[in-house]
């Protein structure tokens, strides 16, 4: 059963001094840490090795949550998943402790919290979209081809003989998008 420490600074001139020694204080028996990484990538190789190496019984330890990560959803989830597997985890600013029932409580409470706040992100996000439609914007990627070079495609291909791998080249798309674009057109005109 291990306490191990993680510690994470996003720019190569911070330091990780100040957690180091948190961690040590804390009684962490291994610290590893990330360098240079944004807390919203949870694709580190500090905290890829650390994951790797937690058992179960042993604690992850942090100085603060937002050194783990800062989106608190997938900060929830990985402390989750830890809990799952058997391990422990330890805020130490937030005194936050998931080894006693407070610190499990105070997870939950940031768990709802965080359920609510992806709740009003996809509530705006779907406002802001039926605002622009309203407003009579188009939502969503550009078209790959226009209906005007679908049909120059289209008769490229029926008329002139092309393959559909010549006039996808030669519109810059894909073939399967070519295939698919020129069946949709054709069902469209069908009803």
């Amino acid at each position: 059963m291990s306490n191990i420490g993680y510690g994470r600074i996003s720019t190569t001139e911070q330091s990780l001094d100040l957690q180091v020694a948190a961690l040590k204080a804390a009684g962490c028996s291994a610290i590893l840490t990330d360098e240079g990484f944004s807390g919203a990538d949870f694709s580190r190789p500090g905290l890829s090795k650390l994951l790797r190496t937690l058992r179960h019984g042993d604690t992850l330890t942090v100085w603060r949550l937002d050194r783990l990560g800062r989106s608190l959803f997938e900060l929830l989830a990985l402390v989750r998943d830890l809990n799952k597997r058997g391990i422990e985890f330890r805020s130490i600013s937030e005194n936050l402790d998931t080894s006693t029932s407070a610190g499990r409580l105070l997870l939950h409470v940031l768990a709802s919290m965080a359920e609510f706040e992806r709740s009003l992100i996809s509530e705006r996000t779907r406002a802001g979209m039926a605002a622009a439609r309203a407003r009579g914007s188009r939502i969503g990627r550009r078209p790959a081809m226009t209906s005007e070079q679908l049909e120059d495609a289209r008769i490229s291909i029926e008329q002139a003989g092309k393959t559909v791998g010549e006039v996808a080249d030669s519109f810059h798309v894909h073939p399967r998008t070519l295939s698919r674009l020129l069946k949709q057109q054709a069902a469209v005109r069908c009803q």
